[in-house]
């Protein structure tokens, strides 16, 4: 399971919801609130030591989403970068 299925499972509370949604299906579309959203970035940020902006969370809507940022973010600051 990937590192942001494992924090929307923490959120939801429930391992069947980050098994049946697909990396490329809308996190609010499929039924998370906009608060456990807020929640998620708060926690990619502190567990993954990653900033998002209100202008990067406009952009992260999926799974895969969210893992595409962490993984461009987390190879920029191990080579120096943002």
């Amino acid at each position: 399971m990937s590192t942001i299925r494992e924090l929307l499972v923490e959120l939801t509370g429930t391992v069947e919801y980050a098994d049946r949604i697909g990396d490329d299906a809308d996190l609010a579309a499929s039924g998370i609130d906009s608060g456990d959203l807020v929640r998620l970035v708060l926690l990619v940020e502190q567990r993954l030591g990653v900033e998002i902006t209100a202008e990067d969370m406009e952009e992260l809507r999926t799974i895969g989403d969210y893992e595409r940022f962490v993984a461009e973010r987390t190879a920029a600051r191990a080579s120096g970068g943002v």
